[in-house]
């Protein structure tokens, strides 16, 4: 009886069980990480799943690609559309905590 690893999502692949993404795996699996490395760095996750998941891409991969790409060009447009105003209040931020430091110091 086959197992189950990956399921469709709010939009996106994601582990069954779990709030972590196919994308997560997948990145780290084309970086080259071993699985039992990936598993590492999501503890919530077995081994299996880890092995599951890369097997899920494999026999799904143009799919999923094309799933990478699009979530790929969103964070693009996300960035490239990102208002001008936020650098401007992140140096303000950091600005503010150098007086503060300054102050308390």
């Amino acid at each position: 009886m086959p197992q189950e690893y990956v399921e469709v999502r709010e939009g996106g692949y994601y582990l069954i069980d779990s709030r972590v993404t196919l994308d997560s795996i997948v990145q780290g699996f084309l970086e080259g990480m071993s699985p039992e490395a990936i598993a590492e760095d999501f503890p919530t996750l077995s081994l299996e799943q880890v092995y599951g998941a890369i097997t899920f891409y494999l026999a799904h991969r143009p799919e999923v690609d094309a799933s990478l790409a699009a979530t790929q060009r969103q964070w693009e447009d996300v960035r490239r559309n990102q208002s001008p105003h936020s650098d401007s209040l992140r140096e303000r931020l950091a600005r503010a905590r150098t007086d503060l430091s300054a102050k308390r110091a």
